[in-house]
């Protein structure tokens, strides 16, 4: 058996191309999910129904998780969700907030703890989180996103510094345009976005482009490296005049 690899929200999105992309490479994948997986999707992996929000539904990730491989090597916390509503900063309610910060902070920290206590244990394992150009990019109409993916940002930086004594590497992979569920909503706007070159590269992005990022930090190629931020954005990040 290769590495073992956990990754939230692995049903659809990034977190199926992660998963799918990992399980290719030979790791033995669990993948959490809010939803029902598909049957392809059974047929590969680890299937947990888990809320991110629950801290119930975090600890039997990991038991199952452990129960069936023995061990998780790399996680990789990518489950997140966008506004119900997207409000103006100014009318934005504090429920939306709330939910937000719940999935998307609250969620990845308390399992990254979780996870990072058994990967002490083990003497080894790597962490990846996926947060978004949201963590540094204002979006006045989901600034709950934002926030929470600002957090998450801090998140990795907090948690590089605490594991860095115990050889586990804490990363951020910070996605930008990249074509999934979330994205089709706006598909129109970034479109046109794109094509007057909001970003270098002039395409939108795949989830298999952050899978191959995770890849690529999941071999432990970077010893000497932790807290890292890899843009996978096509470039936005840069500023151009």
């Amino acid at each position: 058996m290769g590495k073992v690899a956990l990754i939230t929200g692995g049903s659809r999105g990034i977190g199926r191309g992660v998963a799918d992309y990992l399980y290719e490479k030979g790791f033995s994948v669990a993948i959490t999910s809010r939803r029902e997986a598909d049957e392809a999707a059974k047929a590969k992996f680890l299937c947990i129904a888990a809320d991110n929000a629950s801290a119930e539904d975090r600890q039997r990730a990991v038991d199952e998780t452990i129960a069936k491989f023995g061990r998780i090597d790399l996680l990789v916390n990518n489950a997140g969700i966008a506004p119900r509503v997207r409000a103006d900063l100014l009318d934005m309610g504090e429920d939306s907030m709330r939910e937000l910060i719940d999935v998307n902070l609250i969620g990845p920290f308390f399992l990254t703890q979780l996870v990072a206590k058994r990967m002490i244990e083990q003497g080894s394992g790597t962490i990846v989180n996926i947060t978004s150009m949201s963590s540094y990019t204002v979006s006045v109409n989901r600034g709950e996103y934002c926030v929470s993916k600002a957090g998450l940002s801090m998140m990795t930086q907090l948690f590089a510094v605490r594991l860095a004594e115990h050889g586990i590497p804490v990363y951020e992979i910070r996605p930008g345009i990249i074509a999934t569920d979330m994205t089709s909503k706006v598909k129109d706007k970034y479109d046109a976005l794109i094509a007057g070159g909001i970003t270098p590269i002039k395409r939108w992005g795949q989830p298999e482009d952050i899978a191959k990022a995770v890849y690529a930090l999941s071999l432990d190629l970077l010893p000497f490296s932790t807290g890292e931020v890899i843009n996978v954005d096509g470039g936005f990040h840069l500023q151009r005049l």
